[in-house]
């Protein structure tokens, strides 16, 4: 294992970013589609969607229940929409993957962040899941859509997947003792890659990044600024909006991974690690990538 264990630091995860074109527009740095949201978690929604923005996606079409649509777009003139109905609720509709299939193939997609494990949403998930199966699109599946994961036997995971858990979601996906998987991260995140056949992103102090059949990443960046509510969800998003520019999907996570616990770190030195928010995060992405642009 140690001679596959890679620790990226900023001058080998400043090589990953990718470049600028000029002559550009916003197809360019493609489009993620981001199946997000519930009626009691629309700030998760919104955190995904404007993450990958800031990352540098071209275009974000976030999917979702009516009223958290109707929340985020209160909050942000960048995120465009998908209106996906309303049930009973307040989760997006289990039939509403009818309408994707009429979609243009996005870049890359988000799915899970605040979408609920009531049981509309688990069979939305799992349909949604089943669809994107045997495509090539980068799928980021957090949040809910890890715990309904869980609690499949045969669960239907995308070939080109990345699962971003903390450790008591990867406790659930492999039915281990969080105290077990903390005495050995990396051991217990390369297991649940190869077991799902995806990539593995475990969050944390000393975040591992597991690939299939490849090696093992750890970046250190972060703090406790970052166990605050929604800092999981500007993660995914981030993903979503570096793979849509069609940087590699193991890449991808590292970029990200770095440059969000970055952000934390700059954030806490002007708020404090007690006071350090999810939406303060987003503000300071753009000094976190400036810092790679050497």
């Amino acid at each position: 294992m140690a001679d596959n264990l890679i620790k990226a630091d900023i001058f080998y995860v400043s090589k990953l970013l990718p470049k600028r074109q000029e002559n550009s527009n916003k197809d360019t740095f493609g489009t993620v589609l981001n199946f997000s949201g519930s009626i009691y978690y629309s700030g998760a929604a919104y955190f995904s969607s404007i993450s990958a923005l800031k990352a540098g996606a071209g275009l974000v079409k976030l999917a979702s229940e009516s009223s958290v649509i109707n929340r985020v777009a209160s909050m942000s003139y960048d995120i465009t929409f998908i209106d996906l109905g309303q049930n009973d609720y307040g989760t997006i509709p289990k039939d509403s993957v009818k309408y994707i299939k009429n979609l243009k193939t996005p870049s890359s997609v988000i799915v899970g962040c605040g979408i609920s494990t009531l049981q509309p949403a688990r069979e939305f998930i799992l349909k949604l899941l089943s669809f994107y199966k045997d495509t090539d699109v980068p799928i980021i599946i957090d949040a809910d859509a890890i715990n309904i994961i869980s609690a499949e036997k045969n669960p239907p995971i995308p070939v080109n997947s990345v699962m971003t858990p903390h450790v008591k979601e990867l406790s659930r996906l492999i039915k281990k003792e969080v105290s077990e998987i903390e005495k050995d991260k990396v051991y217990w995140a390369k297991y649940a890659s190869e077991q799902y056949d995806c990539i593995i992103v475990l969050k944390g102090k000393d975040t591992v990044i597991s690939i299939p059949n490849g090696p093992v990443i750890i970046t250190s960046t972060g703090n406790s600024s970052l166990s605050h509510a929604g800092t999981g969800d500007i993660l995914s998003g981030m993903i979503a909006g570096f793979a849509a520019q069609k940087v590699k999907l193991e890449d991808a996570c590292t970029l990200a991974t770095y440059i969000h616990g970055r952000a934390g770190e700059l954030a806490s030195r002007k708020l404090t690690e007690y006071s350090t928010l999810a939406s303060d995060v987003i503000e300071f992405i753009p000094d976190a990538i400036k810092e790679l642009m050497i």
